[in-house]
């Protein structure tokens, strides 16, 4: 980095740029002038002069100069955000104050408190004995709070993610796998919950592409193949509505587009179906320009539902009743003639822009009514998280507040009639507590559409609720398995908080007054090994249990006085007999790596002789993309970087995981799965066998085929050599006649 020092301030205004830089400077102003109504081009000139004079020496990981990322995240506010030349300014100047020794003040003074205060929002917490995990929770929570005051610093926040993700393949292995997982479990929920829908499926692409590329490449090469043919579908599919809206004078576009890859892969996953067999691999959207383009909405729907059978089920408005995020829409499932299911959705063009772009273009709205409502409802929504109780860890806040991100929504009526959203599966108590939190807290009964239910029980949409409340809190532990929304997590976690300290107090308060009546004399460090006899792994939850009347503490009282007699003796002797953790940890890793390990294992980078092992939980296979996880004992446990196992792996103990390549002579066989689905046949089972074991060459070690009504499905258990021979038997199974789908079993 340039020593930032030495740059002054008052010359920003009037430095040269080298050519290129010019022409860069040149490119952002011109895109400033043709999506923002008014530029401040002093503002963005001083603002990317000081942005390239603090990051022109330093470079990223793929070897470019670092200030091309400041200035590749204000492309993305300006273009993909459409926010303002403030917002800009931050965004050249977000990594300054965490990378550079340019201080925030400085920026203040500089650019003003605006500025100031959204580079403040996006900047790491920082603390020497802080952990990892929790610094990254507290960021997130400092990032929310500056959202309260002003919704840009989430949005320049996006955009500095979303060009991380699409530069992330630089990175090493398992640094992609840990940044991919944090995205797709907080960035794009928050992103789905903030309605930036594309942003929202660029960032669950790009973190798919980065856990699991061979799934990534498969669908990516899938969709490639059938563009085509999904053209020519589309084409004709919606000829006859074309020409009847040109008919009636619409002005419109149609808009056909293939899934996101990762919606289809979740599609794969959860219904346990090939490729071949997802029918909503696309959706086709009707635009309109038209002034009264909501009425037209509906007389666009009915041209289509005359043209083709609709599914009436999957029909939904979200015209006269928006998601919570702000999303409008009519969409509708038919039957095309041949048969194919396929999905319409109808909105305005304005619709349209918020669909894609939802808070930013509420933003860009917000002069008019809806948008000043829209951002008005998103700030009361942060400001609410925000102001509810938090739970004392940050990272338990954040574990909180993403579990009903990506949930669906129901809607559900108050008494008189008013419209309340909640995520899906929740119950009264999440509507009462939704209501008010004196409301969740009285709580005694539920009227349900008229008639008395339990609390616990999970309402539908459009239900019709009605809480019933006493004078005293009613507050039940037990609630926190039953709701699903954070402000009423949060605050029922917070309850048994209290509680649990409370009892805790007295139970250490009802042992001092027996240990002291008996005259027991026992250091903190010694008690604790006696609760450990007694099958307590903390003395808090020994204390607790003690109030509660679930442990006597008569019992507490013989333990201690066993180990006052006998306990120390019998520890002291082990204690000499016992070698020292540094001899033993030695005298493993000696033996760990002669001991039964393969040669040619890459650590890192690093040729090792590392004893390792093949996980279970994913079955990984030569040429799978994996990552390794060093265990306690020294030995590296080989995982596939899609596995659910190694992104929890990642989150809790990230400075154990490993980047590891394949050794390139591996004698050994892996155990691969496959499904086979088709047409029964007689011998049809026999020449698949027989293709396995005589002209393949490849070991079987079980089939099992079940056939019901002329069709059949079965999995096949052979011994691999590795992903390139597993795929070799797939396509050799897929020329079987009568055989329609083959494809690895998860």
């Amino acid at each position: 980095m340039a020593d930032t020092l030495s740059i002054n301030f008052d010359e920003l205004k009037s430095y040269t740029f080298e050519p290129k830089q010019q022409l860069e400077l040149d490119e952002l102003l011109r895109q400033c002038h043709t999506y923002f109504e008014k530029t401040d081009d002093d503002l963005i000139y001083r603002a990317f002069a000081l942005s390239y004079l603090s990051h022109k020496n330093g470079t990223r990981a793929s070897g470019e100069p670092y200030y091309l990322h400041p200035l590749e995240v204000a492309h993305i506010v300006i273009k993909e955000m459409s926010l303002d030349d403030v917002s800009v300014a931050a965004a050249l100047l977000h990594d300054t104050v965490e990378d550079t020794s340019i201080s925030l003040d400085e920026i203040r003074q500089e650019f003003g408190d605006v500025v100031a205060h959204l580079i403040d929002g996006m900047t790491k917490i920082s603390g020497v004995l802080k952990s990892r995990e929790s610094k990254q929770a507290e960021t997130f929570m400092k990032l929310l709070m500056s959202m309260a005051e002003d919704l840009r610093v989430v949005l320049i926040k996006f955009s500095d993610r979303l060009h991380n993700m699409r530069t992330l393949k630089h990175l090493p292995k398992a640094k992609q796998i840990k940044i991919a997982t944090e995205t797709s479990e907080l960035y794009a929920p928050l992103a789905h919950r903030f309605g930036l829908f594309r942003l929202k499926s660029e960032l669950e692409d790009l973190s798919f592409r980065a856990i699991d590329s061979q799934g990534y490449r498969f669908i990516s090469r899938k969709l490639r193949e059938k563009k085509d043919a999904r053209e020519k579908f589309i084409e004709e599919f919606m000829q006859p509505i074309r020409d009847q809206l040109y008919k009636s004078g619409f002005n419109f576009e149609i808009k056909g587009r293939p899934k996101s890859i990762y919606s289809i892969y979740r599609k794969m996953v959860t219904q346990q179906k090939p490729f071949e067999d997802i029918y909503d691999l696309f959706a086709i959207r009707i635009i309109l320009d038209e002034p009264h383009a909501r009425e037209d909405c509906w007389r666009v729907y009915s041209y289509i539902t005359d043209t083709y059978t609709p599914i009436p089920e999957r029909f939904r408005d979200f015209l006269s009743v928006p998601k919570a995020n702000g999303y409008q829409s009519l969409h509708t499932t038919v039957f095309s003639r041949t048969g194919v299911k396929v999905e319409i959705q109808i909105r305005t063009r304005q619709m349209d822009e918020i669909a894609e772009k939802g808070l930013a273009a509420h933003w860009k709205y917000k002069e008019g009514s809806d948008g000043n409502k829209s951002i008005d409802r998103f700030v009361h929504w942060v400001r609410d998280v925000l102001d509810n109780p938090r739970p004392d860890a940050a990272s338990e806040f954040v574990q909180d507040f993403t579990l009903n991100l990506f949930q669906d929504e129901i809607y559900i009526f108050t008494p008189k009639g008013q419209l309340m959203t909640l995520p899906k599966g929740a119950t009264p108590i999440d509507f009462a507590f939704e209501v008010h939190s004196e409301v969740g807290e009285r709580a005694l009964a539920a009227k349900v559409n008229g008639k008395m239910v339990p609390l616990r029980q999970k309402l539908q949409s459009g239900d019709q609720v009605e809480i019933i409340t006493g004078k005293n809190s009613n507050l039940n532990p037990d609630w926190i398995n039953d709701v699903v929304t954070h402000k009423a997590k949060s605050r029922i976690r917070q309850f048994i908080n209290m509680k649990e300290r409370k009892g805790i107090e007295e139970g250490r308060e009802i042992w001092q007054k027996k240990a002291g009546k008996l005259n027991l004399e026992i250091s903190d460090q010694d008690l604790v090994k006696v609760a450990n006899k007694l099958k307590y792994h903390s003395m808090n939850k020994l204390y607790y249990d003690i109030s509660l009347g679930a442990f006597d503490v008569n019992n507490l009282t013989k333990g201690v006085k066993d180990f006052l007699s006998k306990g120390r003796i019998e520890e002291e002797k082990s204690r000499l007999e016992r070698i020292s953790d540094e001899e033993m940890h030695d005298q493993y890793y000696d033996s760990a790596r002669t001991a039964g390990s393969m040669r040619g294992l890459l650590v890192n980078g690093d040729l090792t002789d590392v004893k390792y092992s093949y996980s279970k939980c994913c079955n990984p296979i030569p040429g799978d993309d994996v990552i390794g996880f060093l265990s306690r004992n020294g030995d590296v446990k080989i995982h596939r970087t899609n596995c659910n196992n190694i992104g929890y792996l990642i989150k809790n103990d990230s400075e154990r995981v490993v980047e590891i390549g394949w050794p390139k002579a591996i004698t050994a066989q892996f155990i691969g799965a496959v499904r086979i689905i088709g047409e029964d046949r007689v011998g049809l089972v026999n020449d698949i066998t027989n293709l396995i074991s005589q002209s393949l060459k490849t070991n079987m070690k079980g089939i099992n085929v079940n056939s019901e009504e002329g069709m059949f499905e079965g999995t096949l258990i052979i011994y691999v050599e590795d992903i390139a021979h597993l795929e070799r038997v797939i396509k050799r199974i897929l020329k079987v006649p009568g055989v329609k789908q083959a494809y690895r079993f998860e």
